[in-house]
């Protein structure tokens, strides 16, 4: 069988292996892919596999001998399903990969919100330590988790996990999703949105991208917040009105916020959050720790074995 892997240098910058897929059958790995590229690429290909790279319904009428696309990735809106149905075509991908590591990266924009802790290290750098009379000294308000309210906005795998760690700290957890949950753990409470944002410390955004989820947050909801508040976004970017939230930023409606995740990746420059207040950034990054990789790449072998013994695993469905 004809492997092509469209855009493999995301997942795999060089510290990961294809040799498992490699043994599915004739593979060959571009790094990137344009748009204008994908037809002659993927002409002879049987499995085609993606992450970014747009599969929409002008390309996947010219690719005739295409039987599977694998998205590695969790999110699938790359691909046009509906067409790829009607032609037969099959398409995997990979959920529940990166739980971990989007948790972990959650806490780190928390806890780099809370504690300044590179801003600190920034000025002991400078030679403030250095020429300081104390023994110690701050620059920036230091705060406890304990005894925060966290509002989780998005109660599946990644908010579930937000919540356990959450807990740890010995944090208030309240939690909204599209349907109210029965039986939480203990300790977790389902709130209405608005309630939820208003009496958040920490309003964390763990919902998919629909048409009723974007923009979300917008400068109603915003100002529905704590003047104390944060908000968290390492799900889409999308979800944020993102002009409103800089002018909300800069206004000091909200006291700051960490995103993973914008409307456009990557980004323009003019983008109005790189001029915000209190507004820290990082480069979509949440889902790419080694080990989320890894599984990642496991996942996908496994999805494309299973569906050649025809028995077929995390089959988009619609």
């Amino acid at each position: 069988m004809k492997i092509v892997v469209l855009d493999g240098y995301t997942l795999n910058p060089g510290d990961l292996s294809w040799d498992d897929l490699e043994k599915c059958g004739h593979l060959k790995v571009f790094e990137r892919t344009a748009k204008k590229e994908v037809v002659l690429r993927a002409k002879e290909a049987e499995a085609v596999f993606t992450n970014k790279t747009v599969l929409d319904e002008r390309i996947l009428r010219q690719l005739p001998k295409l039987r599977y696309i694998g998205v590695l990735a969790t999110g699938y809106n790359v691909v046009d399903i509906q067409i790829a149905r009607e032609l037969g075509i099959m398409v995997c991908n990979v959920p529940g990969y990166g739980t971990p590591s989007v948790v972990q990266h959650t806490f780190a924009l928390i806890l780099e919100l809370f504690n300044h802790v590179q801003q600190h290290h920034e000025s002991v750098l400078r030679g403030d330590w250095a020429n300081s009379v104390d023994f110690s000294y701050w620059n920036f308000p230091l705060k406890e988790l304990a005894g925060k309210t966290i509002g989780i906005i998005g109660y599946g795998e990644i908010g579930a996990g937000v919540s356990k760690v959450a807990a740890a700290f010995d944090m208030k957890v309240v939690i909204n999703s599209r349907t109210k949950r029965r039986g939480l753990a203990s300790g977790l409470e389902w709130l209405e949105f608005e309630e939820l944002l208003r009496v958040s410390d920490i309003v964390s955004l763990h919902c998919p991208l629909t048409p009723d989820t974007a923009g979300l947050m917008n400068k109603e909801r915003i100002e529905m917040m704590k003047p104390s508040a944060f908000l968290i976004n390492t799900s889409r970017g999308p979800l944020i009105n993102e002009a409103d939230l800089a002018i909300a930023l800069n206004n000091e409606t909200i006291a700051g916020a960490a995103l993973d995740v914008l409307s456009s990746e990557p980004p323009d420059r003019s983008n109005p959050l790189f001029a915000a207040k209190n507004c820290l950034i990082t480069p979509h990054i949440a889902w790419a720790s080694f080990e989320a990789r890894q599984r990642l790449m496991d996942i996908t072998v496994q999805n494309f074995s299973a569906f050649m013994r025809g028995e077929p695993r995390n089959v988009i469905k619609s």
